[in-house]
């Protein structure tokens, strides 16, 4: 072995390995603990102070479903006070639910002790059962109260009266209505049918055999067909197209189209399949513009207004509307869509055919009829949507109250393309060509405005038949959506129907 690195004295001490200071190590140790115990104490105090509100009265916390069993529920109320849900004792004393008749269970819902909640009963079985305190400062100091409970009652803005004639209209038909106040966003009517008995649900005594019975009906009437059921829109998808085209300067109310008129005799030919519409007669050889092709439910003129649009500003402009995601509201909703998504031609949309399609409501668009009632609200007030609600106010037994004001959801679209809508909206009920696809819609003597809809679902089945719309025109008091399962044209059943409706509000608010 040679060189210098490998010469070492015989006396010269052998040295251990050099290793950093303990020091070091003790901090850098001592500040990853730090920092673990941080993070331990934020998501602590997160949860236990900031969420434990929350989640304490959440529906599906089990400690709420075991406290609201036995719990005596406060009452539920519609919007003139009459009482729509209560309590009674059974023989062994313990209380169960009893509810005012069939027409408000898909909204009020159900409280029992072998199926749990449903509806408002479970949206909010923290305030019924008295979980949570409509009084702030009870709430804070509750755990030092011996009885810590306060049963609250839910005051609401449906009206029984309108939600019975809403039921009554629908018949044995499958079908929703929508009844809403466009100025505050408050549901008036929220029917749903079929309806079932949610008394006979809730009673100890006949709950098995009732709800055993519902789960095997064909007919489905535990779904909230209002909020839940999701439909093809047919042409009352058109005010959505309506708001995309003229919100982005895509088409402008003046717009026309020259291969129109021939194309309703011969279809609209797109990637290499013709969209077929039967030819307004009346019209000739007119290109319709904007107001006049609303007015005829002009396929055509849409599936080219659509494209001319394109995918991605028609999903933009209906996510303004709701479309994409949950609806902020009482009760769960289902998503509306203008796709199934996936595509890669703009929005989601597969080819400019799939396009074409949405924009007079075919193809791979759903919709709620809470959705479709929006839309309509939304025209009716200059282009601001707002939250739709159904609680108007909690009251506790201690007399604590606590309001839920209206609440501005949105800007849809300003006031000046809103009323290009709404003036075409009316001319699609009151025009001399609209009356003849609207027929029975219209209020006599109150400016209304809608639009109806004719669902093809493929099949030798009849169409859904849709309705949307709002009155006054001028100054809506009244936004409606309407949809029968199977009902035929729109003019056939929905409008019709939507007009009873309208007439039956102006006539309760004499």
């Amino acid at each position: 072995m040679s060189g210098p690195s490998a010469t070492r004295s015989a006396n010269e001490p052998l040295l251990p390995p050099r290793r950093p200071p303990v020091g070091r190590n003790v901090s850098r140790v001592g500040l990853a603990l730090g920092l673990a115990f941080a993070v331990l104490a934020a998501g602590a105090g997160y949860w236990q102070v900031i969420e434990a509100s929350s989640l304490s009265a959440a529906a599906d916390n089990p400690a709420v479903i075991a406290a609201t069993r036995n719990a005596v529920r406060g009452r539920i109320l519609d919007r003139n006070g009459t009482v729509l849900a209560t309590s009674k004792k059974d023989r062994f004393g313990e209380t169960y639910r009893v509810y005012v008749d069939d027409t408000i269970a898909p909204v009020v819902g159900y409280a029992s002790r072998q199926f749990g909640t449903a509806g408002l009963e479970r949206a909010y079985s923290p305030q019924l059962a008295g979980l949570v305190s409509a009084d702030p400062l009870r709430e804070f100091l509750k755990k030092f109260n011996p009885n810590p409970n306060d049963p609250q009652e839910l005051h609401l803005s449906l009206s029984l009266a309108l939600q019975r004639a809403a039921v009554a209209g629908l018949g044995d038909d499958l079908g929703a209505v929508v009844m809403l106040d466009p100025k505050t966003g408050e549901i008036l009517a929220l029917a749903s049918t079929p309806t079932f008995d949610a008394s006979a649900v809730a009673d100890p005594a006949t709950a098995a055999k009732t709800f055993a019975a519902l789960r095997t009906d064909d007919r489905n009437p535990l779904l909230a067909r209002s909020t839940q059921g999701l439909y093809v829109p047919g042409s009352v998808f058109k005010i959505v197209t309506s708001v995309a085209g003229l919100g982005s300067g895509a088409i402008e109310a003046s717009t026309t189209y020259a291969s129109q008129p021939g194309a309703e005799r011969n279809g609209l030919l797109v990637d290499g399949f013709r969209i077929q519409d039967g030819h307004h007669v009346f019209t000739g050889t007119t290109a319709l513009d904007y107001p006049a092709a609303l007015e005829v439910s002009c396929n055509i003129w849409f599936a080219q207004a659509g494209m001319a649009t394109g995918g991605a500003a028609l999903a933009d402009w209906a996510g303004r509307l709701g479309f994409g995601s949950s609806i902020p509201f009482d009760l769960p909703t289902s998503v509306s869509q203008v796709t199934n998504g996936g595509g890669s031609f703009g929005g989601g949309f597969t080819n400019r055919l799939e396009l074409a399609n949405a924009a007079y409501g075919q193809g791979e668009t759903l919709v709620t009829p809470l959705q479709m009632a929006l839309v309509a609200a939304a025209i009716a007030n200059d282009g601001v949507l707002m939250k739709p609600h159904l609680v108007t106010s909690l009251t506790s037994a201690t007399g604590a109250r606590r309001e839920i004001r209206p609440e501005e959801w949105r800007r849809v679209l300003g006031v000046a393309t809103a009323r290009v809508i709404r003036d075409a909206m009316q001319r699609a009920v009151e025009g001399e060509w609209g009356k003849l696809f609207t027929t029975g819609a219209t209020v006599p003597g109150v400016p209304t405005a809608g639009k109806s809809g004719t669902a093809q679902l493929g099949g030798t089945g009849e169409p859904n038949s849709w309705f949307i719309g709002f009155a006054p025109a001028n100054d809506p008091q009244i936004a409606i959506a309407v949809v029968v399962e199977h009902g035929g044209r729109g003019g056939e059943r929905a409008a019709p129907l939507a007009g009873q409706l309208m007439k039956a509000f102006f006539a309760l608010q004499k």
